[in-house]
């Protein structure tokens, strides 16, 4: 009779296990995702790799996820060995743009689509499509809170700014500067803005890496030439909030920060914590806020229809050349967020805990 129990039990077990598929069987494997991020260096990185892994899991895909800490034969050897491996799809945020066309060229003659998250990928037709931010509207956002901040609308001036862009191999950061030109331009035309260091060309202006140290040197040097007559900042363009953080630090070792100087207008990009409590703390003053959990969300629905025969929902078919092709890609809106609003929009949404402000 135990026999006969056991027997049956098996056959049993055997039998639900063919009517409704093994939990880890050919069934719910729906194939690896690569995803090659350029770096830990930046929180927002860390942030963007996760919520892909959580959204890929979710729908049933395995991941392979590699940091390359900004070498960039580093990534290159890490796509390269997620080809080999045979994943059935490749996510991108290169280090650089401009040096991956072999890397992808490389997935595609494997026939493993490829999508460019972030930051475009250049120079090659073999990327399938592009998920982003609007990046020029993140510097449009820049600019616009330096002018209304300082209502230029209405001010005669001359007001002193200083300009900061981006890493000069990312392509992001010539959207982001020209997107803050587009708006703080024709007060500097007028003699509203003065740039009293005379610097304001992309190449001079770019900070290595979007590095905070970089940058702080490149603000004590500003104010050391252009301010020891006791004129004081009044704006900084930054671009992101590592390259604020940095422009915070030189400006307070240099006494800027009480009611005699207070901190100029300074912006910043990706809503990292210690920004926002550089902004809580009136420093800083604001940052673009790019939801990353949004963009993971697209970019996995973008793979996911790209391996099931399916056409990925894109937005925009007209800005993104690559110098190969118009790369199709999907645009999330950026969110200008500041001391009036940070609660609401990173801590009440979910973005940020209470306790990493405080």
């Amino acid at each position: 009779m135990k026999k006969f129990i056991l027997a049956f039990s098996l056959i049993t077990l055997a039998t639900l296990n063919t009517a409704c598929g093994d939990a880890s069987g050919s069934e719910d494997d729906k194939g690896t995702i690569g995803i090659s991020m350029p770096s830990k260096s930046l929180e927002r990185w860390e942030k963007d790799g996760n919520n892909m892994v959580a959204e890929f899991e979710a729908l049933g895909y395995e991941t392979d996820i590699q940091y390359a800490q900004d070498e960039i034969q580093t990534q290159a050897s890490q796509i390269e060995n997620m080809v080999t491996k045979g994943v059935d799809a490749i996510i991108i945020a290169p280090i650089d743009g401009e040096v991956l066309s072999d890397s992808v060229n490389l997935a595609a003659g494997q026939e493993i689509p490829v999508i460019a998250y972030d930051r475009l990928i250049m120079n090659t037709d073999k990327v399938s499509y592009y998920a982003t931010f609007d990046n020029f509207t993140v510097g449009k956002l820049q600019g616009e809170y330096i002018a209304d901040h300082l209502n230029l609308e209405k001010e005669k001036g001359p007001l002193n700014i200083e300009l900061f862009a981006g890493a000069p191999d990312d392509n992001n950061a010539h959207f982001f500067f020209e997107g803050a030109m587009s708006i703080l331009q024709p007060y500097i035309d007028e003699g509203v803005l003065i740039v009293k260091s005379n610097q304001t060309d992309f190449a001079t202006i770019a900070i290595e890496n979007w590095s905070s140290s970089i940058a702080q040197t490149r603000m004590d040097n500003l104010l050391t030439s252009s301010y020891s007559d006791e004129t004081k900042v009044d704006a900084i363009l930054s671009p992101n909030d590592a390259v604020a953080q940095g422009v915070v630090s030189s400006l307070k070792s240099m006494g800027y920060g009480d009611d005699a100087r207070p901190m100029p207008v300074i912006t910043g990009q990706d809503a990292e914590a210690a920004s926002v409590k550089s902004i809580i703390n009136e420093e800083q003053t604001m940052t673009v806020f790019k939801d990353t959990s949004k963009l993971a969300k697209i970019t996995t629905q973008m793979v996911d229809a790209l391996l099931n025969d399916k056409k990925p929902e894109v937005n925009d078919t007209e800005t993104y050349d690559n110098n190969e092709i118009v790369v199709p890609t999907h645009l999330v809106d950026p969110v200008s967020v500041d001391i009036d609003n940070y609660q609401e929009i990173l801590i009440d949404g979910g973005y940020l805990e209470e306790s990493d402000v405080k």
